[in-house]
């Protein structure tokens, strides 16, 4: 059998894929990967498409290594939208002088 293609699904998407190809899954860097919903897998060991027993444990991740790019949380947080080019841009007006005296 060959192992299934599980980075880029959902925790509990991934233990049913792997449940229903026959495989078992690990997961080092979630002790509590049983309850785990919705982070993302994002490394996945042996690759997809590798001939494996059944019963076989694929070994998932869900942060990125050091130096692998991204890091914990930006992989789960949306990303916040550039402002649109072109178009006129508003001028903010000239900050006032925080020593200016006071006229009473």
């Amino acid at each position: 059998m060959r192992v299934p293609r599980l980075v880029g699904l959902m925790a509990v998407d991934a233990r049913e894929t792997a449940t229903a190809q026959g495989v078992l899954l690990a997961s080092p860097d979630r002790p509590d990967f049983h309850r785990a919903v919705v982070d993302y897998v994002v490394r996945q060991y042996p690759p997809p498409g590798v001939e494996v027993p059944r019963g076989a444990v694929v070994t998932v991740w869900f942060d990125f290594a050091e130096g692998e790019g991204g890091g914990g949380a930006g992989v789960r947080e949306p990303r916040v939208p550039r402002p649109g080019g072109g178009g006129l841009e508003r001028e903010l007006d000239r900050p006032k002088d925080p020593f200016e005296p006071l006229v009473l």
